[in-house]
């Protein structure tokens, strides 16, 4: 009976909820899933698309501010212009187009990636560097794989 008596002000207290300080990370672990998804993914197709067997080398990787010009040549000649095969005449029309105009500063002229089978003819890619030249576009940088890291 005395226990019946007592203001509810003492019990009032132990029955409000503490708050939680426990963070529930199901959420996080769901989101972060998915984007591991996404990026795996989407990953493969960030690379470029045009197979080739690049010569060894030595040289380190160039820094870049701009996006290149990539040109690819395969195993059979054929010239790849980033993602697009083109043809000779082709080829020259495109640089000429990208190329900096009469008057321009030649250093704003798109740096060139060239990759060329290892295999190829060096007359073929000697041929794709003449339209370079001609296009005006002097900033050639050769692509290859790097000497110690294995395929």
């Amino acid at each position: 009976m005395a226990m019946g008596g007592l203001p509810s002000g003492g019990r009032g207290r132990r029955s409000r909820r503490a708050p939680m300080a426990e963070i529930n990370v199901t959420p996080l672990v769901d989101v972060m899933l998915v984007l591991l998804i996404i990026f795996m993914v989407t990953a493969p197709l960030l690379v470029t698309g045009v197979p080739v067997n690049l010569p060894d080398s030595r040289a380190g990787a160039l820094d870049q501010n701009q996006k290149p010009l990539q040109i690819s040549l395969d195993n059979e000649g054929r010239i790849f212009l980033d993602d697009d095969e083109v043809s000779e005449s082709e080829l020259a029309e495109r640089l000429a187009a990208a190329a900096p105009k009469e008057g321009e500063d030649p250093e704003k002229a798109p740096r060139v990636f060239l990759r060329a089978d290892r295999g190829l003819d060096y007359g073929r890619v000697m041929r794709v560097m003449g339209e370079l030249n001609r296009a005006g576009l002097n900033r050639v940088a050769l692509v290859s794989t790097d000497e110690g890291k294995p395929r």
